[in-house]
């Protein structure tokens, strides 16, 4: 079982950026696809969405929001108290064997959610792009200066009439 993380958006969190790089998530992955092909197993994967870390694992309440800091989870409506990397686990071994059939919602264990991270599912906005002009690359035209004419490629009719002169 392995999570669908985001590297890239993790990279970007200068704090974390290195340790992250130094991990080689992406060479971890592909050794246990291949090594689990060797042994005849199948690799499940966790959506990247899937709340592994703000699910409890007793009741399957889902928190709304669990900020990275906080290392220890606890569940608000059955008061368990537990690491939050060994809630994860649990969690995700429990979606592994099958136990696990919905993500549910902080108001009950059998609520299912549509979108489980709802607000907490950022996307990325996207900028207008300036249309590149005629001229130079990246858009760009350099200024004239006064008596510059434009030269232009000679096309083949006036290399034609050149050679008749």
């Amino acid at each position: 079982m392995v999570e669908d993380l985001n590297v890239a958006g993790m990279l970007r969190n200068r704090r974390l950026a290195r340790r992250i790089a130094d991990a080689g998530f992406g060479e971890i992955r592909r050794q246990i696809t291949y090594k689990t092909g060797w042994a005849g197993g199948r690799v499940i994967v966790a959506n990247r969405w899937y709340p592994s870390s703000k699910t409890c694992s007793a009741c399957k309440a889902v928190k709304a929001k669990l900020p990275l800091h906080a290392r220890v989870f606890t569940c608000d409506a059955c008061s368990l108290v537990i690491d939050r990397d060994e809630n994860a686990a649990r969690n995700l071994a429990g979606l592994a064997s099958g136990g696990i059939t919905g993500t549910g919602v902080a108001g009950g264990p059998d609520a299912q959610a549509s979108k489980p991270r709802g607000a907490d599912h950022k996307t990325r906005t996207t900028r207008t792009r300036r249309k590149a002009s005629a001229g130079r690359a990246g858009g760009e035209t350099l200024p004239r200066q006064r008596g510059e004419e434009e030269t232009r490629d000679r096309t083949q009719d006036t290399e034609a009439q050149l050679a008749l002169w």
